[in-house]
């Protein structure tokens, strides 16, 4: 459940888990920027990095 709440009364929030953790996906390079300074937890700015990361990937020239 939602933390601490009651499935029945849950409401449905996109940018959410089940477990009321935020998805990363969605978020701009600015979002989550803003996201790693604020955040406090290792294991939580380990996952923004990665998901900055996987949005600014290399472009590869073709030669």
């Amino acid at each position: 459940m939602a933390v601490g709440q009651n499935q029945r009364n849950r409401k449905n929030d996109s940018m959410l888990t089940k477990t009321g953790k935020a998805r990363l996906g969605p978020l701009n390079a600015a979002q989550l920027t803003k996201m790693l300074e604020s955040s406090t937890k290792p294991k939580e700015k380990g996952k923004i990095q990665r998901a900055l990361n996987k949005q600014a990937k290399p472009v590869l020239a073709a030669a």
